[in-house]
């Protein structure tokens, strides 16, 4: 696991320039680095050694050098990969698993993508073709950044590096805040800095006499398949199994992420590894710990855990939008640095149960269908006229908001697994809206491509494409990297998705359960009370501290700043906090979405 950084084209200082791109992503890689300098491309390398201790070191070549690679990730089927290529007389040097993707290119070309296995973003550059390809993994789970600037194609693990190339002058994107406020991510590929770009999952960029071609080399799809549950279960557990053994290779000590979940607690049980990490709140309902360090008793395995302090949280939330390089608004990002940093004093590599919940429908949004469907049965103008006359009805009670939601089809009503702000809303709190987009003409074109599917899905297909990859790996990989720790997701593997996208629907989620298969294959290894429990995310207690004067005046304070006048109607804006702090309503999430984009914001773009 590492980091990279890069650029076409040739000038006089570009040693100085590849050095302080480099010198930005250092945490990704503080054991070791390197570069490659010729005149077309400059490639810079920090190194964090999990594999190939000894000669694993980057940029790496193939034999006669006309071939060079950066690498961040793992290529979890190397070693049989390796041995096919030693018997078609390729030649190693190391024993780390990049040079394996050199060899592989050299035979296959971009045809290698089919046969390797694992996490990755990396760039190939061809010597005598004078041709760059850069990669981003099948699910997006290692980031890819680029730009063009005066023809020049600049690139890197993360944006910061890009921002240290001469000539490149940052500016704020009002698309991607219009967006992100409803998505609470950043949602575009176009990222928060106009004209920087995300390499999508499942793609390749080709980059030749300054033009860029982007393939699309993988589409996860779901196409599920009659079977009996028990025929189910069994393929899960195998491909699970199979698959948490494949991501402990590693010539270093790997230890578990644990919180409880089914999803960590599953990785926990089985990796044979004998250190989990946990980390929780001094709140009722917002810690885990004690449930953590029983589970490590009971499978034998040690707990390292944390009580994050209210102070502790608030005084690292500038550092975290740092590392993230674009605004999140998920609180749990914060907690997540801190059980990146405990892991970090006592191992490199951490398994972590990320994915799970998109391949096998664990979020309890997912049974919403089912809860609705006394009313979907209805014909749309009927749900639609109900819907009008209990909004009529001035006060809240349970089920109000359901009669709501079920009056729209799932398309209408679902984008994801954050709404924060409508159109219309975001609207109204900005200065200077562009318009651009309705959140539904963001999900549409993934909607049109399973119509054949049904709801449950449908939903599953939309937080695989934009929720997973806007939230949940941008945080498992910043997080992570900003403490020097290397994230594997076991469940996040192609062989992994294609056992779960042929299982049944109502295998994935039912009346029973959300996840109801991966539950059932997880209770050989896990008490009856963890394989059963309800999904509960990671709780932070931000909807209790907006209330408290402390934390409230800290955020009226952003809220009323210059920096706000310029992007928001800062009157709408106040009383979003003043409500809330009021008892009004629960607007904390819609306070956060605002409040962490002006730190992101300080961060990037304060005035000297």
């Amino acid at each position: 696991m590492c980091g990279f950084t890069g650029f076409t084209g040739n000038f006089d200082n570009k040693e100085q320039v590849i050095e302080n791109m480099m010198n930005k992503i250092i945490h990704r890689g503080p054991d070791s680095s390197g570069t490659h300098c010729d005149e077309n491309v400059t490639l810079g390398f920090r190194r964090l050694s999990i594999i190939g201790l000894e000669n694993g070191s980057q940029p790496m070549y193939n034999e006669d050098k006309s071939i060079v690679i950066v690498f961040n990730g793992e290529i979890y089927n190397y070693a049989s990969i390796k041995e096919e290529l030693i018997k078609k007389g390729h030649i190693f040097k190391s024993e780390a698993d990049t040079e394996v993707l050199v060899h592989l290119y050299e035979e296959k070309g971009m045809d290698m993508l089919k046969d390797i296995r694992g996490m990755f973003a990396f760039v190939i550059y061809d010597l005598n073709k004078k041709e760059l390809f850069a990669v981003r993994d099948f699910f997006g789970i290692k980031p890819f950044y680029y730009t063009l600037v005066n023809n020049n194609l600049v690139f890197g693990s993360e944006i910061k590096s890009i921002l240290e190339y001469p000539g490149f002058e940052k500016e704020v994107n009002p698309l991607a805040l219009e967006n992100y406020l409803s998505f609470q991510y950043s949602v575009l590929e176009e990222t928060f800095f106009k004209g920087v770009y995300k390499l999508m999952p499942g793609h390749y960029l080709h980059f030749k006499d300054n033009k860029i071609n982007i393939t699309r080399y993988f589409e996860p799809m779901f196409n599920p398949v009659p079977m009996k549950l028990q025929e189910a279960i069994k393929a899960v557990d195998n491909t699970l199994q199979e698959s948490i053994k494949m991501h402990k290779v590693s010539d270093v000590e790997v230890g578990s992420f644990l919180s409880s979940g089914v999803d960590s607690s599953y990785v926990a049980a089985t990796f044979k590894g004998d250190k989990t990490f946990t980390v929780g709140f001094d709140y009722d309902n917002y810690n885990e710990i004690n449930y953590a360090k029983d589970l490590s008793k009971e499978i034998g395995i040690e707990n390292f855990n944390k009580t994050i302090t209210k102070k502790e949280y608030w005084d690292t939330i500038s550092k975290v939008q740092y590392h993230m390089d674009e605004p999140l608004a998920d609180p749990s990002a914060i907690a997540l640095y801190f059980v990146s940093n405990l892991a970090s004093k006592h191992v490199k590599v951490a398994l972590s149960g990320e994915g799970a919940d998109e391949f096998f429908g664990g979020y309890n949004i997912y049974k919403e269908p089912f809860d609705i469907s006394f009313i979907t049965v209805l014909p749309k103008p009927i749900r639609k006229a109900l819907a009008k006359m209990v909004k009529l009805i001035p006060f809240s009670f349970k089920g109000k908001n359901l009669f709501i939601r079920a009056s729209k089809d799932v398309e209408e009503r679902f984008i994801g697994n954050a709404n924060m702000f409508s159109k219309e809303e975001r609207e109204a709190i900005l200065k200077n809206p562009t318009g651009k987009y309705a959140p539904t003409e963001i999900t549409k074109p993934l909607y049109d491509k399973v119509k054949h599917l049904d709801d449950v899905t449908k939903m599953q297909y939309i937080d695989l494409n934009l929720w997973l990859v806007g939230d949940i790996l941008l945080k498992a990989d910043k997080m992570s990297m900003a403490n020097s720790l290397e994230v594997r997701v076991p469940f996040l593997d192609k062989e992994v998705f294609k056992v779960a996208s042929k299982i049944p629907s109502d295998y994935r989620v039912n009346k029973q359960a959300t996840k109801y298969v991966f539950r059932m294959a997880s209770k050989e290894y896990l008490p009856e009370m963890v394989s059963t429990k309800k999904k509960l995310g990671f709780p932070v207690p931000i909807r209790v501290w907006l209330k408290e004067d402390e934390f409230y005046n800290k955020v009226k304070d952003a809220f009323s700043s210059d920096v706000a006048k310029k992007y928001f109607n800062t009157d709408k804006i106040v009383a979003y906090l003043d409500n809330h702090k009021q008892g009004k309503g629960d607007f904390s999430r819609k306070i956060w979405t605002i409040y962490m984009f002006l730190v992101w914001h300080n961060e990037f773009f304060k005035e000297a």
